[in-house]
């Protein structure tokens, strides 16, 4: 087949990127080809089709590789230059009911922003991202995709020796906060004003008749990134490393490095081993929601207002409001986690209540096991708190709450336990528990015992590692 690539981006954006080919891999190997994805693209890709255009092996007809420019704040650090310097986008593909999707290749090689790394990704990372994001979108949570994984037949260099491997992304774009950082740091106004206009086409065209659609276009990523957040938190996901150029301007969950998810319930649960200081935890992420809207704001100063002064005014209006907006965002959720029907004023205490209730006990099985003590018991080793939570939470679901806690909360999320033992047979050639794996998260409401369970005594600390 040959895909119908279109190329806004680089015909819109003129120096917002580079022209970069991705490396051909020597050996290539399909390990894993998303085919209802591919379906859902209107992409009829053969085995071999999958295997050569997205390993480097070949360029797809069409394809004009490139490499994205943007900048970031890494752990509260400026890099005013990042890009894509292991990542080639191939191009955009128009889906039949009109949605642009951005394919882009990870762990292709060296670009232009490469920095001195060698570009390569192994097959672990590679496939943990084609997991996580996998579950993300069975779970209803806006994501990037994983199309293909495909091993390279080289070696890269970490820690040791690791099989090479490319993944095949999907995303609605890869606009990230770091692409505004990346023009705003350098007084480039123009550009910013173009990727603001290209951003506002392509994922809000609706803004584009607002009185100001700057302002508006502020205000609709700090509503979705709220929601995206709030989803997070819902699931125990913990991202990582919610670095500025990791915020996309769509809305979706974007590169999956070091994230795992919550056993244990602990506010200050850390999991990637650069986060030292703990800026990533997950009682952290809706602080640094606002921190990383904040420095979008700033590039967006000189659209908001003529006038500096009124501009910077306008922002800080926005930005005031995100601890409530997202506050409002996470009570939707924990209403939904806890199969309350409608709004009453208590729920806010009662979720909190929880919060303080449940600290200690398996996050996930807490929410599907809430209508049955008896299951639930064995979770805490001390349950007061949740004998005294609980006759409140029953007189407010009343009845039917067992159904929806199962409709909502997944019985099946990607226990870190069961993603290192899948990576680590994929890393040896042995593909069955991954995909034992993929087909049970990807029905995450469906009760698959071996997936459910926690880990065993004796894993962890668990360490997750960003990959590079």
């Amino acid at each position: 087949m040959t895909i119908a690539f279109d190329h806004s981006y680089a015909r819109d954006l003129p120096g917002t990127y580079l022209r970069a080919a991705p490396d051909p891999a020597p050996a290539p190997r399909l390990l894993v080809l998303n085919r209802p994805l591919a379906a859902e693209l209107n992409l009829a890709l053969s085995d071999d089709e999958a295997r050569d255009w997205f390993s480097g092996a070949q360029v797809p007809p069409g394809a004009e590789p490139i490499a994205q420019a943007y900048a970031g704040h890494q752990f509260g650090g400026f890099s005013p230059q990042l890009g894509d310097g292991r990542a080639h986008l191939l191009g955009e593909i128009l889906t039949p009911d009109g949605r642009r999707f951005d394919i882009q290749l990870k762990g292709s090689g060296r670009t232009p922003f490469s920095r001195g790394g060698d570009g390569k990704a192994a097959i672990g990372p590679m496939l943990r991202e084609y997991l996580i994001s996998e579950f993300m979108a069975a779970a209803g949570v806006p994501t990037t995709r994983s199309l293909a994984v495909v091993a390279t037949g080289e070696e890269v260099w970490r820690e040791t020796k690791l099989p090479g491997a490319v993944l095949a992304r999907v995303a609605a774009s890869h606009l990230r906060v770091g692409t505004f950082q990346f023009f705003a740091a350098r007084g480039e106004e123009a550009q910013v004003r173009a990727l603001a206009d290209y951003a506002i086409a392509r994922h809000y065209p609706d803004l584009a008749k607002a009185a100001n659609p700057y302002v508006a276009l502020l205000d609709a990523v700090i509503a979705r990134q709220a929601r995206l957040i709030a989803e997070w938190m819902g699931l125990g996901f913990i991202h990582g490393v919610m670095n500025t150029d990791n915020m996309a301007i769509s809305g979706e969950t974007i590169d999956y490095g070091p994230c795992a998810f919550m056993e244990t319930y602990a506010p200050g649960t850390v999991f990637s081993s650069i986060d030292h200081q703990g800026r990533y935890a997950y009682a952290n992420q809706p602080l640094i929601l606002g921190w990383n809207l904040a420095r979008l704001a700033e590039t967006l100063i000189p659209l908001l207002d003529a006038s500096r002064e009124k501009a910077i005014e306008i922002a800080n209006d926005r930005l005031v409001g995100i601890a409530g907006h997202y506050r409002t965002e996470w009570l939707t959720v924990m209403r939904r986690k806890l199969g309350l029907l409608g709004e009453d004023e208590g729920d806010a205490a009662l979720a909190d209540d929880l919060m303080t209730a449940m600290e200690g006990a398996d996050w996930t099985l807490t929410f599907r096991r809430l209508a049955d003590e008896a299951a639930l018991r064995p979770l805490f080793d001390d349950f007061t708190k949740m004998e005294a939570w609980l006759p409140r939470w029953r007189a407010r679901a009343g009845e039917g709450a067992a159904q929806r806690l199962a409709a909502v909360n997944p019985a099946v999320i990607p226990r870190n336990h069961n993603v290192e033992a899948a990576l680590t047979a994929a890393t040896d050639a042995n593909m069955a528990p991954f995909h034992a794996l993929l087909s049970a998260i990807q029905r995450p409401y469906t009760e698959s015992e071996p997936y459910m369970l926690p880990a065993p005594t004796g894993f962890g600390p668990y360490v997750t590692f960003c990959g590079t």
